[in-house]
Parts: structure tokens; C-alpha cells; sequence
């Protein structure tokens, strides 16, 4: 019995320091409806800063208290200074335009930490002995883990409920804008809330202080997806929900890792799924605290494109059938160009026109990757029907998801959509049918595409095909329905439109064609690993439709091809060395954070949006009265 009492106080330390985290996230999403992916970077940080103040103050009482509060004020001021150098510019742009630039900011951050701490993991001094509970013992930290959760809870339930602080965020998570009518000061409420919200995580990173744990650089992206389940299932803007999910994720951890201990690697995103199904508004959030529709620029009707922008389109395709005549290299680099393309179009067709935000769409990459890979592994199928296979694979997995995920919106379908991906990643992680871990290696390509310069053609072809058929999709009936059901989904339902329909045989055909550019990756790079599944992969293609620009069909050719040329030149030495500074390449993640941030402020509607705007309709490329206002 003491064993089982053990694992559930366990479970509950564990409940704790998540809650922690989460309920930062919960307070800043509640409010100011920001994805905010930097709140990793701050429980990061928060490690880090208690760590060096514990170490030069000692590991006494005082030590330990000087370092976590230290640590937690230390974040919350740099939460402050991310609200009002970055986050206040960006509040009405498009939501996923604000996930990219707190991308940037992970980006920064991780190698600001590199920098100054290296790379080296820290050895936390934690705390010391235990408490015997009949036969067994539970470490003392987890005990103060347990009573300093609660007495958060408790600290922030009274702050939430008994000052006018408090009731003008919880005010602010159902209607933000009628606060700001009532004459609140809404960019001091924001401001405030960073401070809190990034403090509270910064306050859980310190504390781990408390655990023989080491400090490292993967702590941010660790706590973010486990942060974004809890905020999601106990509802948006929730105290009591975030605790209340932080527990039953805990502990069903706790038990779970005790019958089926491969479950636990998504056990909280299969309880994620069931929740958003059932109560997509979470266990104690309110459907009015809900998130969706669209948000941002408002957009022009699709038209044909002008003649200058005909010629200027052969022009660019003349270019790419004369690239190999370059050198192999660029063939090669062009190739997974080409991929990403196509990738990102696919993403784009939900994202954009669809207006459907989709965090696991890496997954039906990896559907057809595997598809091709196991066909050739297990049968010894050829690679054209491999090839063949791969968008179907991909459409079945997206059919089955999207069919639940296409009842939600906002950030709940976004969400749902990654629990999915996360299940199947887990799955393919762990089955010895699919290698694993280990991966598969060995793809070889037929004999008339050995050639690299051959299989790039190849690759043209389809990427070509892929995103022209995805275009003719958009001009046609069917694209118009989906705009509809993007923009006014209510009226839309009023004259007898399936919106839910559509949206789910779109999220299909997205599928499709990213399980098309999986295929082709597959055997570009002759081996496919379960990496090429998860939440990275997702959000690089997200990164890639946001910078090119989410409101113009080009924008998923321009994203993808900036994102990927930014990255390898950031990663040159020889490109930092024309400034002196050939060692920045060591640091090239920081170098691509501080870009994407320097893109998303210059240019909120893309690179695409934003040459299409200035350029375009300056050359003749675009008329003036198609743009919304005669502008844009």
C-alpha cells in the first residue's frame, strides 16, 4: 500500500511543477490569445539563473531562496521586455504570425544561453533526503515540490479573485475587447500579465533547484508540448483547470509507466484528444473562452494572374530547368527546396485559404516517407509505386483525424491536430515493424533517377504538378467554399454549405500531397528516421507558409525557399567571415531567430505579401484595384 501512496505523491510533485509552467501559459494565452512558444525559454532560463545564483550564494535555506525567487523576478522582467519590444507590435496580426516570431525568440534565447552558460549541462544541488512512508521513502524535494504548488494555486486564486487585477484578466479572457471599450489600459494589462505569466514559469524552472536533475538546453522544448496539453485540457485562462489537468496527466503518468510503460510518451496527448473531443473548450474552461474564425488582414478575392505575372512565373520555371546546369550541389540543394515546397504548399491550402491551423501536419510527411520506405523494405516494390503509395498512406491517416478534428476550430483544431500527429509519431518511434528509432536505411532510387540531377527533375515535375493542382483547387467551387467557411462559417451554414465537410475532405487532400513530399524526401535522402514526424518538422513547415505569407498563393514557394536558404547561410562560416565574425556561425540558430523576428516586423503579411504589395503593383505585376481598399 505505501507503494502505491509513494507513486501518487509522486504523480502529484510532478502535478505540481507542471502546473507551474502551465498556468503562465494559461494567464498569457487567456489574455492575449498569443501561441506563445517562448514560455519554454523561459522555464529555461529560469533554471539557469537560479543555478548561478545558488552557486555563488551557497546551497544553505537563504541560497536556495535567494535563486528561485531571484530567478523567477529575473524572467518576469524579460517577459516584459519581449511584451514591449516584440509582442505589442504583433497583437493583431494573424495567430500563427505570432508563432513565428516567438519562434525566433526560442531561437535566440537558446543560443543567448549557449553563449553565456556553454553548452555544458549543469548539475543541479538540490535538495537532500528523504521521508520514509512505511517500506518506502519520498524524496524531500518532492514534498516541497507539493506544497509549493499548492501554495501557488492558492496565491494566484486569491490574486485572481480578490483583487481588480485579477478580475480584469479574467474579464480580458472572455472578451478582450470589450476591456479595452470599458477604458482599461489594455497595453499595461498586457504588460502585466507577461510579467506574471513569464515569472510563474521562470519560478518552475527555478525550482529545480530542488530536484537531482542537470540544467540543460533541451528544457525548454521538453516542458513546452506537456505546458500546452495541460493549458489545453483544464481550459483556457483556468487556474483550477490547469491544476486539475496538470494532476490527472501526472498521475496517470505515475501509474500508467507502472502497466504499459511505453504509453507514457503519449499518454497526455491521447487524454488531450479524448478531452477536445468530448469538451474541446477543456475540463473547466467555458465555450465562450473559445478560439477561432479567422484574424488579420483582410484578404482580396482570388484572381487570375496578370500577364506580366505569367511571364515572370516562366521566367522562375525556365530558371529552375536550367539550375542543374550549375553544378550538382545546387541540384541537390534545389531538391529539398523543392520538397519543402510542396510540403509547405500542402500546409498552406488548410492554412491560408482553409483557415485551418494545423500543429501536426509533419505527420502525413511522415506517413508517405514511411509508406515508400516500408513498401520497398518489406516487398520490394519498386520506387515509382512507392512513390505512388505515399499520398495515399498520408490521406488515410489525415481522413481519420481530420474527421474529428474538422468538429473544432482555432487553436483547439490545432491542437487536436497535434495530439494525432504525437500518436503517430509515437507509433512509429516505438514499433520494431517500422525500425524505430533506428530508422530505415537503404532506399535506393530506380536505375533512370540514380542521377541526382535526373531525380531532381523528377522531383520538379511533381512539386510543379502538386502545387498547380493545388491552385486549381482554390480557383474552383470548392476553394471558394473553403474561403467561406474561413471568414463567415455561420452565414455559410445559412445557405446550406457543409463547412465541416469541406474542411475535412481539405485537411485530406493537404495530407495527400505533404505524404507526396514525404515520399519524395524518402528517397532523396535514401533512409527516413521518426524524427521527420514530430513537432519540429510541423512547425518548420508553419514557419515556412507564415514568412512567405499565408494570404497569397505564392507565399508557401517564397516561405519555403527563404526559411531553407536563410538557414544554410546563417550556418557558413564564410559567409560571417565577409563581416569578421566568421565564429557566428556557431551560433546560427540566434542568427535565424533574430531574422525571423527582424521578417515578421517588417514585413506582417510576408515576403510574398509584402513584394506582391510594394513591388507588384509598382511594376505592373499586380493591379491596385485588386488589392482590398485598392491597397492592401
Amino acid at each position: 500500500m505505501s507503494f502505491y501512496l509513494v507513486q501518487f505523491l509522486t504523480g502529484l510533485a510532478s502535478a505540481s511543477s507542471l502546473f507551474l509552467v502551465a498556468v503562465g501559459l494559461s494567464l498569457i494565452f487567456g489574455v492575449t490569445r498569443i501561441v506563445n512558444l517562448a514560455h519554454g525559454s523561459f522555464y529555461m532560463l529560469g533554471a539557469y539563473i537560479a543555478h548561478t545564483l545558488v552557486t555563488a550564494i551557497g546551497t544553505g535555506v537563504a541560497g536556495f531562496l535567494v535563486a528561485i525567487v531571484g530567478g523567477a523576478l529575473v524572467v518576469g522582467l524579460l517577459g516584459v521586455v519581449m511584451e514591449v519590444l516584440l509582442l505589442r507590435r504583433i497583437y493583431r496580426a494573424p495567430e500563427l504570425f505570432q508563432l513565428v516570431a516567438t519562434f525566433g525568440v526560442v531561437l535566440i534565447v537558446k543560443d543567448a544561453t549557449r553563449a553565456i552558460w556553454g553548452v555544458q549541462d549543469k548539475t543541479s544541488p538540490a535538495l537532500r533526503g528523504t521521508i520514509p512512508i512505511g517500506d518506502q521513502a519520498i524524496p524531500v524535494f518532492d514534498v516541497a515540490f507539493i506544497a509549493i504548488g499548492l501554495g501557488v494555486l492558492l496565491a494566484i486564486w486569491l490574486l485572481m479573485t480578490k483583487t481588480r487585477w485579477g478580475t480584469l484578466v479574467r474579464a480580458a479572457t472572455q472578451d478582450r475587447e470589450m476591456v479595452g471599450a470599458l477604458g482599461v489600459n489594455q497595453k499595461l494589462l498586457f504588460t502585466s500579465v507577461l510579467f506574471v505569466g513569464a515569472a510563474l514559469a521562470g519560478l518552475g524552472g527555478s525550482l529545480q533547484m530542488l530536484r537531482p536533475e542537470s540544467v540543460n538546453l533541451t528544457m525548454d522544448l521538453l516542458i513546452l508540448a506537456p505546458a500546452f496539453v495541460v493549458v489545453v485540457v483544464g481550459g483556457m485562462g483556468s487556474i483550477a483547470g490547469a491544476y486539475l489537468a496538470a494532476f490527472i496527466i501526472a498521475e496517470l503518468n505515475a501509474f500508467g509507466i507502472l502497466v504499459l510503460p511505453k504509453i507514457t510518451l503519449v499518454l497526455m496527448f491521447v487524454v488531450m484528444a479524448l478531452v477536445l473531443v468530448v469538451r474541446p473548450w477543456g475540463l473547466l474552461g467555458r465555450p465562450s473562452a473559445a478560439v477561432g474564425g479567422h484574424s488579420g488582414i483582410a484578404e482580396a478575392p482570388l484572381r487570375p494572374a496578370t500577364l506580366p505575372l505569367k511571364l515572370l512565373f516562366a521566367a522562375f520555371g525556365l530558371a529552375l530547368l536550367l539550375l542543374p546546369l550549375t553544378g550538382e550541389s545546387m541540384a541537390l540543394l534545389a531538391t529539398d527546396m523543392l520538397v519543402l515546397v510542396l510540403f509547405a504548399a500542402s500546409l498552406h491550402f488548410i492554412a491560408g485559404p482553409g483557415g485551418l491551423h494545423s500543429f501536426g501536419h509533419a505527420a502525413y510527411f511522415g506517413l508517405g516517407a514511411y509508406a515508400a520506405a516500408l513498401l520497398l523494405k518489406y516487398f520490394r516494390v519498386p520506387m515509382e509505386l512507392g512513390l505512388l503509395s505515399a499520398p495515399f498512406l498520408a490521406a488515410a491517416g489525415a481522413l481519420v483525424i481530420g474527421w474529428l478534428a474538422a468538429r473544432l476550430s482555432g487553436v483547439y483544431f490545432a491542437m487536436l491536430t497535434l495530439a494525432g500527429a504525437q500518436i503517430i509519431w509515437s507509433y512509429v518511434f516505438q514499433s520494431s515493424f517500422t525500425e524505430g528509432e533506428n530508422g530505415i536505411l537503404g532506399l535506393r532510387r530506380s536505375p533512370w533517377v540514380l542521377d541526382r540531377t535526373a531525380y531532381y527533375y523528377l522531383v520538379l515535375a511533381l512539386t510543379a504538378g502538386g502545387v498547380i493542382l493545388l491552385r486549381r483547387f482554390l480557383f474552383a467551387p470548392f476553394g471558394a467554399v473553403m474561403r467561406a467557411g474561413r471568414d463567415s462559417p455561420r452565414r455559410a451554414d445559412a445557405i446550406g454549405i457543409d463547412v465541416r465537410t469541406h474542411q475535412w475532405l481539405a485537411f485530406t487532400l493537404a495530407g495527400a500531397f505533404a505524404g507526396m513530399a514525404g515520399g519524395l524526401f524518402a528517397y532523396s535522402k535514401g533512409s527516413v528516421f521518426p524524427d521527420i514526424l514530430d513537432i519540429p518538422h510541423s512547425f518548420d513547415a508553419l514557419y515556412m507558409v507564415m514568412l512567405g505569407g499565408a494570404q497569397t498563393l505564392s507565399g508557401p514557394i517564397v516561405g519555403a525557399a527563404a526559411f531553407e536558404w536563410l538557414r544554410d547561410v546563417v550556418k557558413d562560416p564564410d559567409f560571417w567571415g565577409l563581416f569578421g565574425a566568421p565564429k557566428l556561425a556557431d551560433f546560427w540558430q540566434g542568427m535565424l531567430g533574430l531574422l525571423i523576428v527582424l521578417i515578421v516586423l517588417a514585413f506582417p503579411q510576408g515576403i510574398a505579401g509584402f513584394l506582391r504589395d510594394r513591388v507588384g503593383t509598382a511594376l505592373g505585376f499586380v493591379r491596385r484595384e485588386e488589392l482590398v481598399g485598392g491597397r492592401q
